[in-house]
């Protein structure tokens, strides 16, 4: 089990989450590509961090949505989507190039994965600008009940998937993130985020927001950076998995 987390989402004098502190602390950095968040400076300056602390490099591309920060739909054509996606990978690389490393796997930021993962043509644009740029990157989906709906969708395409499950979220009975617009959507205590991080390291399951314990098997945690739990949560989950494997 891996620990990844959202990372490079300041922008400007605009601070966002405390990278620095917390990359020590994970296996895989999704880094933010220009469109809902940073900019050169903070994109280069965080795939300097990840390369520091041997963390993984993935590229996290959104809507190009600045103002909201990723967070709201965007209606574009298959098109526009698939060359939006295509740009932020190739700027991400190419820092990653400069700074002699690499991208290691694709994670789509907020809205755009959320969309993803309940509309198949999204998900359709989403594998095809990957195996336009590079097939042998895998995708970052949500664990799912029905993950072998999107397996099959991306075995089409040459994609592999890695699967991830949320430690800071509240799931619903669909297997799905409760929106963020619900009360009790994000988790706000530490024993509550540990409480579903060893619910998902040991049994492979998660306990929905009205109560319901469901199956999530998932190759990954993620951590939120923006939230105010971010370090203690990524010092608690490096932890708990550190203690497992040594056992």
């Amino acid at each position: 089990m891996r620990i990844n987390c959202d990372m490079g989402e300041s922008f400007g004098p605009w601070q966002m989450g405390c990278d620095d502190q917390i990359m020590p602390y994970l296996d895989m950095a999704n880094i933010a590509c220009g469109m809902h968040a940073s900019d050169p400076m903070v994109m280069r300056h965080t795939v300097k961090q990840a390369k520091y602390h041997k963390v993984s490099i993935g590229a996290h591309p959104g809507y190009p949505d600045l103002q909201g920060f990723g967070r709201r739909h965007l209606a574009m054509s298959p098109d526009e989507l698939i060359a939006f996606f295509i740009y932020q990978l190739g700027a991400l690389q190419a820092i990653c190039q400069s700074e002699s490393t690499q991208l290691s796997y694709v994670k789509p930021h907020g809205a755009l994965y959320n969309e993803m993962m309940k509309n198949t043509q999204v998900f359709h644009s989403i594998l095809l600008a990957m195996q336009q740029y590079d097939a042998s990157l895998p995708l970052v989906v949500m664990a799912v009940p029905d993950h072998q709906h999107y397996q099959r969708l991306a075995a089409e395409q040459g994609i592999s998937l890695w699967f991830e499950a949320f430690v800071d979220r509240a799931y619903d009975d669909d297997g799905r993130l409760t929106p963020r617009s619900i009360s009790g959507s994000c988790h706000n205590t530490l024993e509550k985020i540990e409480a579903q991080a060893l619910q998902l390291i040991t049994d492979q399951s998660v306990t929905t927001l009205s109560g319901k314990k469901m199956a999530i098997k998932a190759d990954t945690l993620c951590i939120h950076g923006d939230g105010p739990l971010s370090l203690p949560t990524a010092q608690l989950l490096r932890s708990k998995l550190d203690k497992r494997s040594s056992q």
